[in-house]
């Protein structure tokens, strides 16, 4: 039995849409135990009859997601995304989900699950739709400012995630730039693509966006300021053009009829770039898995999310990115790799 302690009070719609996406992965799954943290009261509302593998910690202090997460942090003590991450740090669960405050939740997770002995940074991971399939873009913001050696660590955690989780062998690698020439970028990137080039990782060399999408590299490597800006442009621009589209079939009759016929293609390419197929994005780099859920997931998204924090615990990726933190802790790391 794998044990998730989950935030039932964090997102746009907890905690009834969080609630209901775990009674759905409990009752389609066995082997999977939630652990709801939250106000109890509310959380039993949902709830319809008694569920084995559904249980509940109850608190009445809540982080909103408006709310500065470092002065939040320190006046609830209590609050729900705090004692699910205690949850696991004490060794009561083996993962924990929210889809509340993503500052708070990075804060929760460096100073209660702590860091990885040898990582400098953690990163969030975000699964990314391309034209082959899906690819892996971290930092998706838990650092806004990084140094090269954070990219490095980004490119060897994201590639070790690909291989373990997404059953990819070699992983290819790609640099995020404005240009594929080494010399491209800041000298923060020139000098991140000069390490990571050094590893034995299947790093092929700085790519644009248009690369990344094309599914060219199945990790692209970012600062976080960086990843969180395409992450929302593209959110953004995604739903202008579903808009677009939608008020222009539906200005005529006879494009009308044809908005009808197309339907199903719309649905489609909506599915494939929604981010409720897997539900949560993970923060490599601390001591236990943590993984964060967009703010307006509903309850599939829940449901995917606690499917994919059981598969990342049943991979023994934590052991993984141990050892490989272990690694990192010599100073020669980067120049010695694949020398």
């Amino acid at each position: 039995m794998i044990t998730i302690a989950v935030d039932a009070m964090g997102g746009d719609y907890a905690p009834t849409e969080i609630v209901r996406g775990a009674l759905e992965a409990c009752q389609q799954n066995r082997h999977v135990h939630v652990i709801l943290v939250g106000n109890e009261p509310r959380i039993k509302r949902e709830i319809r009859k008694p569920i084995p593998n559904l249980s509940i910690v109850h608190t009445d202090e809540v982080i909103d997601m408006d709310e500065n997460p470092s002065q939040a942090l320190k006046k609830k003590k209590r609050a729900s995304i705090v004692l699910a991450a205690e949850l696991v740090r004490d060794g009561h669960a083996e993962a924990v989900l929210s889809a509340g405050n993503t500052g708070a939740l990075l804060e929760v997770a460096v100073f209660i699950l702590g860091r990885l002995r040898g990582i400098r940074r953690p990163a969030i991971a975000t699964f990314w739709p391309t034209q082959k399939g899906y690819s892996l873009l971290l930092d998706s913001g838990a650092n806004a400012d990084n140094k090269p050696e954070h990219l490095l660590q980004f490119a060897l955690m994201g590639s070790l995630f690909a291989e373990k989780i997404l059953g990819i062998l070699s992983p290819s690698v790609g640099l995020l730039n404005i240009g594929e020439e080494s010399s491209k970028g800041t000298v923060v990137l020139q000098e991140a693509f000069e390490l990571i080039k050094r590893t034995d990782l299947n790093f092929i060399g700085n790519i644009e966006p248009h690369t990344f999408l094309q599914g060219e590299a199945l990790v692209a490597v970012c600062d976080g300021f960086v990843g969180n800006m395409v992450l929302k442009t593209a959110e953004s621009v995604a739903e202008f053009l579903f808009e677009v589209i939608k008020k222009e079939l539906t200005k005529r009759l006879h494009t009308k009829v044809l908005s009808g016929l197309l339907k199903p293609t719309f649905r489609a390419i909506k599915k494939r770039l929604d981010y409720a197929e897997y539900g949560a994005a993970p923060f490599l780099g601390v001591n236990g898995v943590c993984l964060k859920s967009h703010g307006k997931s509903k309850a599939r998204a829940i449901k995917n999310a606690i499917n994919t924090a059981e598969r990342m615990v049943k991979s023994q990726i934590m052991a993984e990115l141990t050892h490989l933190a272990e690694e990192l802790k010599g100073p020669s790391f980067a120049l010695t790799k694949s020398e």
